[in-house]
């Protein structure tokens, strides 16, 4: 495939003309939803946050050092679910890894670190978790260099830290399909959309047989005192069987033969 200069394509009002698509995919995944609950629920839709954290694993950045580059304005993605969006629930023994259950270990020396006591008794957690989910991500950064180093390490199948969906111990695998062109498609009546569609609950078609979902994840942080926090959201409309979804009167885009929509 062949490559153009980026100054070709970070021209003013021309973002994005260019994008790299990766399939990401794991035998597990949780994301974590961010409102409280006993049992902890995970979004099926990998939220548009998880998806800025694992290329910024794959690019060496670490973690609260990569909100900007993915921010608005900055970026563009799209997520597309490529499988059936199945859950179930699985308890998990854990250890508390609050101030007071850590222990130190070489603490005197000039390297120490902090563990959860081994000794201590269990906590159990119901975590809901997915079963073999699959997303394409289409990804776009006005960095010129970011984006540069990210294609040449997705096309050499290296990666500075172990991707993962959601938790650490739910490891991902990537399959990088190339860079490719994107074509912005004028609102115009009906269309079958790929991706997940953000913020078009109001465009979603109802059709038999079509398996349709809503849910709001995370989209965009940025630091503070406290470390991070979500600065906006995105409401996704998605089919849970991982097919595309008809909409009505929206603006998408062409990549390859697919239709997404970005954000």
């Amino acid at each position: 495939m062949g490559q153009e200069s980026l100054d070709d394509w970070t021209e003013e009002g021309s973002f994005p003309s260019r994008c790299l698509s990766v399939t990401v995919r794991g035998p597990w995944g949780h994301f974590r939803r961010v409102e409280g609950n006993v049992v902890k629920q995970t979004y099926r839709v990998m939220p548009r946050t998880t998806v800025a954290g694992l290329l910024a694993a794959v690019l060496g950045i670490e973690r609260d050092g990569y909100y900007e580059l993915f921010g608005p304005e900055q970026s563009a993605i799209a997520i597309e679910p490529t499988e059936e969006l199945r859950a179930v629930n699985m308890p998990m023994n854990s250890l508390s890894t609050a101030d007071g259950n850590l222990r130190s270990l070489n603490g005197r020396g000039k390297v120490s670190m902090q563990l959860p006591d081994p000794t201590a008794l269990r906590q159990q957690h119901n975590y809901e978790v997915l079963v073999e989910p699959a997303y394409r991500i289409d990804v776009a950064l006005r960095d010129a260099e970011r984006y540069a180093e990210l294609r040449e390490l997705l096309d050499a199948g290296k990666s500075h830290y172990v991707p993962s969906l959601g938790l650490s111990e739910h490891l991902a695998e990537l399959e990088y399909h190339g860079e490719f062109e994107v074509e912005s498609q004028p609102a115009s009546g009906k269309v079958n959309v790929d991706s997940a569609v953000p913020n078009a609950v109001d465009s979603l078609v109802v059709k038999p047989k079509v398996k349709s979902g809503i849910e709001e994840s995370p989209a965009f942080m940025t630091t503070d005192e406290g470390g991070r926090t979500t600065t906006a959201f995105t409401t996704y409309a998605y089919n849970a069987d991982g097919g595309a979804l008809p909409v009505d009167n929206i603006e998408t885009s062409r990549v390859g033969d697919r239709t997404v929509v970005f954000v």
